[in-house]
């Protein structure tokens, strides 16, 4: 019998292999997900590994059943016969090679499900969190690579669960998610149109003066809305609070200058389209991003996995201090945020849940995160 180790990133890639170099006569003797490369334990690459076998011995194919038999039952009943007699495995061990033949075999039959299945615990929990809108081959590398860490463990569905809130719990508190202390003088908000960042301008505000007794100035730089500024002068108005209206960047220095001696300045930006290349280096003109200044990048939760991604790229060239979150209140999913903050590696700051200032904004705590993201599935406490 001649043994041979394949491996492919998918399943039908591998098969290909097989076909190629052994024919298609070859039998699969075991097939797993190995996961190589990566950093820091995360984002390692996902590979199907299969060990293949081509029977030399003609001693076998005397053996076979009758022609009415099922070809592919022959192979595993040839299969079993050579792992009894010539490795001596174990019963157990048989077993488990001869389970995972016949999930192979099914796999194969069906071209559609080209990735690996789940055991059962996990696929249970796989498919509740494809509902929150986590990206679907991020997901599932990623409760594959937890499942092969734990293949030594027969674990129920609860107990899986747990071990995925523990995971994303250490991911957010790694990535400094919920910390609420500002630690530079000059706030900027930054993003794409619509996802409410005057409001949220406001929220923050209004927090840093009335809980935290904070000596609070506003800068705008949205000058292209007029609601923007009205309504950002409405919220200066009633906390009692300056705000400067800045045209060009000499405006906007002059407005730092003269709130250099409060504690916090926030200061709104104009969001324009996420897909325009110009949109930060327009920014930049507007805005020094460099100089005693922490950056927030607002994203609305209402929005697309995969707009998410593109919009974070475009800030890429800005030193990010984190992430706030709008719009919760308007959707039911959070999922979205879990492969942005693992490819970002910047946590969340905020998460606000509706229009009213300043009480929809909440600090978005490591635990509070993976109970979003986790909350559509059963039984959460």
């Amino acid at each position: 019998m001649k043994v041979k180790k394949f491996m492919a990133p998918t399943m039908p890639e591998v098969m290909n292999k097989v076909r190629k170099d052994l024919g298609s006569d070859a039998v699969i003797l075991n097939s797993k997900v190995v996961f190589t490369g990566g950093f820091l334990g995360l984002f390692k690459k996902r590979n199907v590994e299969v060990v293949a076998a081509l029977e030399t011995d003609q001693s076998l194919k005397r053996q076979q059943p009758a022609p009415k038999a099922n070809p592919s039952d022959d192979k595993l009943s040839q299969l079993k016969t050579y792992i009894k007699d010539e490795t001596n495995q174990p019963e157990k061990e048989q077993q488990i090679v001869l389970e995972e033949l016949r999930a192979l075999r099914k796999m194969m039959e069906d071209k559609t499900d080209e990735r690996a299945s789940f055991s059962p615990a996990y696929e249970t929990l796989y498919r509740e969190l494809l509902e929150q809108d986590i990206d679907e081959a991020f997901l599932y590398d990623w409760l594959k690579q937890i499942e092969e860490e734990k293949s030594d463990q027969d674990l129920m569905y609860q107990e899986v669960k747990a071990i995925v809130r523990e995971r994303l719990t250490t991911l957010f508190a790694q990535t400094k998610s919920g910390e609420m202390a500002f630690e530079k003088r000059f706030v900027h908000l930054v993003g794409p149109t619509g996802v409410g960042k005057t409001t949220t301008i406001a929220k923050l505000a209004a927090h840093a003066l009335l809980n935290d007794k904070k000596k609070v100035a506003l800068i705008t730089t949205d000058t292209y809305r007029i609601a923007a500024i009205e309504q950002l002068k409405t919220y200066a108005k009633i906390l009692d609070i300056p705000l400067e209206i800045a045209y060009t960047i000499e405006d906007y220095q002059k407005a730092r200058l003269k709130f250099q001696q409060y504690d916090l300045v926030f200061v709104d930006t104009a969001g324009r389209n996420f897909r325009d290349p110009k949109y930060v280096e327009d920014l930049s003109r507007v805005v020094d991003l460099n100089t005693d200044i922490e950056t927030y990048l607002v994203l609305s939760l209402t929005a697309k996995n995969k707009d998410l991604l593109q919009i974070y790229q475009q800030f890429t060239a800005i030193p990010l201090k984190g992430f706030i979150f709008t719009k919760k209140d308007e959707t039911d999913t959070s999922g979205a945020i879990v492969q942005l903050v693992a490819n970002a590696q910047i946590g969340v700051s905020y998460i606000t849940t509706g229009q009213d200032v300043p009480d929809d904004i909440t600090s978005a705590a490591p635990d509070y995160l993976a109970s979003l993201v986790m909350g559509s599935t059963h039984d959460e406490s």
